[in-house]
């Protein structure tokens, strides 16, 4: 009974020691801080387990709603700035670096020898306006003139026409006249013949035949009076003729009037084409003049490669434009990062240099992985060709405002994140 009693028990030396708790009753005599930390622990256990797994999910979550990649630098459209005339440099408005507006000067050449040309130009002008002007006055006189001339040459082919007929008619009258004559002619002289007959037989009186004698004179001198008159009507009739040819030479002449006017009107219009040339030559070289001033395209900074006093040549590039403030990322993801990726998705762009977070959004995607744009694309068609995930560049605008201190500027590595939920 004293075992049961007491929980402490003697050693050999006559020491008491604790006594070792019976099976019977360990749970009831356990410590209870012993069973409270063990509790604790497990309870400790359970949360931390549970922190870790609601970690994790939120990890996975956050980790699965972007897609990210180093491999990625802003970029920027340079500008270069040539010059479109040849000429000699005679002052550079800008410094390396300096920030230029769009439209200022920024290098100047002599002008001298384009405000010659336009000169000149003007003056060739000038010169080509009064020509066609002098012609333009000249169509309406010569087609005023033309149609009276076809109308005067038809009248004089009517009345040279009209001529002949009355020469006509008078020489047939006149040659009606000599044969009238000639008739009355050769009675007369056969009436003198036999006058001269009867007289020399003494049957009729001397005075018969004197009559008869210068009756028959008289009729010799019809005769060539007629003649005369009929040689007349035919010079009329010739010189009628003759009236009637040169009537109608100049009608014929007169009817080349129209195929002149045509002529001087296509003088004219040549006359107007060449002004239309001068007219351009003289803006050609009012541009060639602008031209010796040179202007910034667009604003940003100024990389320059020019000095005064430079002789260049048209086409020579003299400086480069950077503008800052349409600075864009390039982010180069790997094909398989593209399946969730949209246009539009929002972005966070990390920049290295100054550790500053800027927002954008994916502008658009490249139609093929950046390889195939360079000078000589791979060609996989090999027989040990190996497998390589692929890289498709990605272009990614920042937000308006969110460069306003210029600080990203083109070839700056960053790393973008794009929001693909």
């Amino acid at each position: 009974m004293a075992d049961e009693i007491s929980p402490r028990s003697v050693d050999d030396a006559g020491s008491e020691s604790p006594a070792a708790p019976s099976p019977l009753n360990s749970a009831v005599y356990a410590p209870p801080s012993r069973k409270n930390s063990k509790r604790r622990r497990n309870t400790f256990i359970a949360i931390v387990i549970a922190v870790v797994l609601v970690g994790s999910f939120f990890l996975w979550r956050y980790f699965n709603a972007y897609e990210s990649t180093d491999d990625a630098q802003a970029d920027a459209h340079l500008y270069p700035v040539s010059a479109r005339v040849s000429g000699h440099v005679v002052k550079v408005s800008v410094d390396d670096n300096q920030w230029v507006q769009q439209g200022s000067v920024l290098v100047e050449f002599d002008p001298t020898d384009y405000e010659v040309a336009v000169a000149q130009a003007r003056a060739n002008l000038a010169s080509a306006e009064a020509t066609a002007q002098a012609l333009n006055i000249t169509v309406p006189i010569t087609s005023v003139d033309t149609s009276s001339q076809l109308q005067s040459t038809a009248s004089n082919v009517e009345n040279a026409s009209a001529g002949v007929v009355a020469a006509e008619r008078q020489l047939a009258a006149a040659q009606a006249q000599v044969e009238s004559a000639e008739a009355s002619d050769v009675r007369a002289q056969d009436d003198v013949k036999r006058y001269k007959l009867l007289v020399d037989k003494q049957e009729v009186a001397s005075q018969v035949y004197d009559q008869a004698l210068a009756t028959a004179k008289s009729s010799s001198a019809a005769v060539a009076a007629a003649r005369a008159n009929e040689s007349a009507a035919q010079q009329f009739v010739q010189q009628a003729g003759s009236r009637v040819v040169e009537a109608n030479a100049n009608h014929q002449s007169a009817e080349t009037g129209p195929q002149q006017v045509s002529s001087t009107r296509a003088r004219v219009r040549a006359a107007i084409a060449d002004v239309e040339q001068r007219r351009a030559l003289l803006n050609q070289a009012e541009l060639n003049l602008q031209y010796t001033k040179i202007v910034a395209p667009v604003s940003g900074a100024v990389n320059k490669t020019v000095v005064v006093g430079l002789n260049v040549q048209a086409g020579q590039q003299l400086l480069t434009v950077v503008p800052l403030d349409e600075v864009w990322v390039t982010a180069n993801f790997k094909e398989t990062q593209l399946s969730r990726m949209r246009v539009g998705q929002k972005a966070d762009i990390h920049v290295d240099s100054t550790g500053q977070i800027l927002k954008g959004h994916v502008d658009s995607i490249a139609g093929a992985t950046g390889p195939l744009f360079s000078l000589l694309p791979p060609e996989n068609a090999t027989g040990n060709y190996v497998k390589i995930v692929q890289r498709v560049p990605v272009k990614i605008v920042i937000e308006p405002g969110e460069n306003r201190d210029r600080q990203l500027r083109p070839g700056m590595n960053v790393v973008p994140d794009v929001y693909v939920k």
